[in-house]
């Protein structure tokens, strides 16, 4: 009686090794709050803007609020200007040329909404013991530079990554000893 619940302790404590639990593994989520959950939503937003008749106002209503969103920046027409220095000022969009020529009547906001979850997966043993390490990341980032001349949008611009999924995995042979360095700094504080 004794040597079987002891085979079923071996065996149960076997298959949760070789199996793993990958529920213990970490995870996280990288959310700048915004009005939009997909990347379509805030797409369809930036193109609702229109050259010279967007407000700051009618910025605010689809959802592009300079005053509340989170992790806004402000661009001078200084920092528009460093970031076009390259190009030559007569092959600028005009809306860049109204604004570097506006000076402090220029304004520019970068906004970038985003969500991005991150799930590491696979074995746990294998994983915490740095031998080999799953990374599954997912979601989307949206990025939009919106020029201001006075209180009216005199240019925009956007880029992003619609879709992201991204499979990170690394391979450790000698696990912990890979990067002897790292264990040596875990030590010693």
């Amino acid at each position: 009686m004794r040597s079987t619940s002891k085979i079923l302790t071996l065996s149960f404590a076997f298959l949760f090794c070789v199996t793993g639990c990958t529920t213990l593994l970490p995870s996280g989520k990288a959310v700048v709050e915004s009005p939009w959950q997909t990347y379509a939503e805030v797409k369809d937003a930036f193109d609702k803007i229109e050259i010279g008749k967007t407000t700051v106002d009618d910025l605010s209503s689809l959802g592009f609020n300079i005053k509340n969103s989170p992790n806004i920046k402000l661009l001078s027409y200084l920092d528009v200007a460093a970031t076009v220095q390259s190009i030559p000022i007569q092959e600028l969009d005009p809306g860049l040329q109204a604004c570097l020529r506006a000076r402090s009547d220029c304004r520019a906001y970068v906004f970038e909404p985003n969500r991005v979850n991150t799930q590491r997966n696979g074995n746990f043993w294998l994983d915490i013991m740095s031998f080999r390490r799953k990374t599954q990341e997912t979601g989307w980032r949206f990025k939009a530079l919106i020029v201001f001349v006075n209180s009216h949008v005199a240019y925009k611009l956007s880029s992003g990554e619609p879709q992201i999924n991204t499979l990170h995995d690394q391979k450790n042979p000698l696990g912990p000893l890979q990067e002897p360095a790292q264990l040596f700094y875990k030590i010693v504080p």
